[in-house]
């Protein structure tokens, strides 16, 4: 798949929610995913198996998924880029937020090698 191709079909997966079939699919075995400096809870993980423990460590601070929005793909050689909003109602104190998230992903012989996100909390 070239980068576009694996873009347009991240867009897809994940405006449906169908975060686990775009890793299966899309994403490199050893691919890594790296969040912000700080990051409340996540941290930056390597391996397929390490990126889906984190993503089911997010759902359990997750009490209610309000909605949400994927912007994009803007691709420019072997990497793109999506913007995803979303609306959460976090589990205990954190309550609800509107989170706007940058997406960066480096794509390299048809597979995800790394995926890097920019947010903040509003």
């Amino acid at each position: 798949m070239t980068t576009l191709e694996v873009a347009n079909r991240l867009v897809e997966l994940v405006s449906q929610g169908k975060y686990d079939i775009a890793q299966d699919e899309l994403y490199h075995p050893d691919a890594i995913s790296i969040e912000p400096e700080g990051a409340q809870g996540l941290t930056t993980v390597k391996g397929l198996a390490a990126i889906k423990e984190k993503g089911a460590q997010w759902n359990m601070m997750v009490e209610t998924f309000n909605g949400g929005s994927v912007d994009g793909p803007l691709v420019s050689g072997n990497w793109f880029t999506v913007a995803m909003h979303s609306d959460i109602t976090f589990k205990g104190d954190m309550g609800r937020a509107m989170i706007t998230e940058i997406g960066v992903y480096n794509v390299v012989d048809g597979k995800v090698v790394s995926e890097q996100f920019f947010y903040s909390r509003g």
